[in-house]
Parts: C-alpha cells; sequence; structure tokens
C-alpha cells in the first residue's frame, strides 16, 4: 500500500490555497475594475491632462498647445489676482467652517426640541439647499438692488443710506458669503440630525440617572460622537469653498474690481473669455492641489485623533 509523502501533501495544500485566494482576488478586481474605469476615464485622466495642458500654451486653436515648460506657475506665482482670488478662497472656507457648520448644528438641535410642527421647520430650514444656484443668485440680487431691493427701503424705513451690497468692494464679498451661509447651512443640519438620531438613547438615560443637565449631554455624549460627521462636513466644506464658482459669477461676476473673484471664476475668465487655456489650467491645477493637501492633512490628524481615543 502507498502512502502519500507529508512534504507532498502540504505543498499541494499550499497550491490549492494559493489557487483559491487567487481566484478570491480575481474575483474582487473584477467587482472593482468597472468602478475604477470610470473613476479612471473622468476623474484621473481629466486631472492628468489638466496639469499637461497647463505645462502648455494654448489659445484654442487648431494646430495644438505648445509646450512651455513651468512658464504659467511662473506667471501664477507673480499674479496678484490669482493671490487676491486665492485669498478669497480662504474667506470662503472659513466661513463654511466656522460658520455654516456650526449653524448647521445649531439648526438640527432645534429639530429636537419639544416643539409643535418640527416637520415644517425642517422642510423650511432645508428649502435653500433645494432651490437652483441659479434662482437663488437671482433671488438675491433682487434683494441686494440698491434702487428697489427690499432690503436697501427697509434700511432707509430706519434712517439709513441705502448700500450698493454687491457695487462696492467693501460689501459685496460680505454679501454673497451670506447667501452661501443661507444656502448650505441646511445641508449640514441635515447630517449632524442623521448622525444625532444614531445616538443610542441609552446614554442620554445613563447621563440622567447620573444627574447630568442638558448642556452636559451635549458636551460629553453628543459633541464627542459627533465628531466623525463634523471631520466629514469640514472636508466637503473645504473642498467645496476651494471649488466655489457658480453663486459668485451669477451675482457679481468676481467684481468689483476683482473684489469677490475667485479661483474658479479666475479660471473661467481666462479659459472662455481670454482663451488662454493653459493658464486656466494652471489655476485648475493648482486649486486640485490646494484641495488636495488640505483633505490630506485633515485625514492625518483624524486619524492620529482615533489613534489616541481624544473624545472617542
Amino acid at each position: 500500500m502507498q502512502t502519500v509523502s507529508p512534504v507532498k501533501t502540504s505543498k499541494h495544500l499550499e497550491i490549492k490555497k494559493k489557487k483559491k485566494k487567487w481566484k478570491h482576488t480575481f474575483t474582487i478586481c473584477m467587482f472593482i475594475a468597472p468602478a475604477l474605469f470610470i473613476y479612471g476615464l473622468y476623474v484621473l485622466y481629466p486631472i492628468l491632462s489638466t496639469f499637461q495642458l497647463s505645462l502648455s500654451s494654448w489659445d484654442g486653436n487648431p494646430a495644438g498647445p505648445t509646450f512651455i515648460g513651468l512658464d504659467n506657475y511662473i506667471r501664477l506665482l507673480s499674479d496678484p489676482i490669482f493671490f487676491k482670488a486665492l485669498r478669497n478662497n480662504i474667506l470662503v472656507v472659513l466661513t463654511s467652517v466656522f460658520i455654516q457648520i456650526p449653524l448647521g448644528l445649531i439648526l438640527a438641535l432645534l429639530l429636537f426640541a419639544p416643539l409643535k410642527g418640527l416637520r415644517v421647520f425642517s422642510t423650511v430650514y432645508f428649502m435653500p439647499f433645494l432651490m437652483s444656484t441659479v434662482a437663488i443668485g437671482l433671488l438675491w440680487i433682487f434683494i441686494f438692488d440698491p434702487i428697489n431691493g427690499p432690503l436697501n427701503k427697509f434700511i432707509q424705513t430706519l434712517g439709513m443710506k441705502p448700500v450698493a451690497w454687491l457695487g462696492s468692494p467693501d460689501t459685496a464679498m460680505f454679501s454673497v458669503l451670506l447667501v452661501i451661509v443661507w444656502q448650505f447651512a441646511p445641508f449640514y443640519m441635515i447630517l449632524f440630525k442623521a448622525a444625532m438620531v444614531g445616538i443610542p438613547d441609552e446614554l442620554y438615560e445613563s447621563a440622567s440617572i447620573d444627574g447630568a443637565t442638558g448642556v452636559k449631554k451635549f458636551i460629553y455624549i453628543t459633541l464627542p460622537l459627533l465628531i466623525p460627521t463634523m471631520v466629514t462636513s469640514s472636508i466637503l466644506a473645504i473642498v467645496g469653498s476651494l471649488k466655489q464658482f457658480d453663486l459668485f459669477y451669477i451675482m457679481t461676476g468676481g467684481g468689483p474690481s476683482n473684489a469677490t473673484e475667485l479661483m474658479g471664476t479666475y479660471m473661467y475668465k481666462n479659459a472662455f473669455l481670454s482663451f488662454n487655456m493653459g493658464y486656466a489650467s494652471t489655476i485648475a491645477f493648482t486649486m486640485f492641489l490646494i484641495a488636495f493637501i488640505v483633505t490630506v492633512i485633515i485625514q492625518v490628524l483624524e486619524y492620529y485623533r482615533r489613534k489616541k481615543g481624544v473624545f472617542s
């Protein structure tokens, strides 16, 4: 009677395991492949194409772009309008993170108040986010109208002079930022509300037994458990603010005197008004780099926060 060598048996089992593992990996790759293809086609390829075009000079002529190396980036570093646009984008980021998100949290907390008709309030709060950006821009242009606008008429009833809200460099940026907060705060309200619904009631009941007040419950239970949602909201707010374009372009077009110019509006003007596609691509790729670096920093900070167990 022949006996099977233990060495041959172990090798056979090892080969079998490798084949099974390879099949398992192949199956996973086949499921991921369609999503990766779409991601590569519509995200990675445009990014690489933009970078390639940023190294060229092209006005849209059929002859195609001309390679000029880093000249566009050197020009960008000495462009005062770009740095003014960057400063305005940073202002939008700070407004989004430190006003929109806290306001969204406050609105979400109000929806848990023991009041009648909360569903109506929830719908009313969320209405601005459901509206078209173009409609919002036109609506607020009418509100800010220096002659017939309801805001200036209200100011005049108080004995004050009418203000050119969108026509003055001193007030234009503030006016558009007000509209942005009004439009996007409800989005963060919904995020925080969904996160708060997921907090177990047992935690609040235990805290009540221990004599904790509503403020202490919020500080020691609600707020720590909302940290992941805050991180996600911050990333969305920062990336969205760096890419902000439509509302500013509709309401002010980047004016007056570039007072509300953003990287997005400046890129658009260079690409489709001046037909300087290469320089516009440089601005676009710079926007991508800034958003990418900021997102990575936030994710790294969040990783170390979880690793050290802060608020977790």
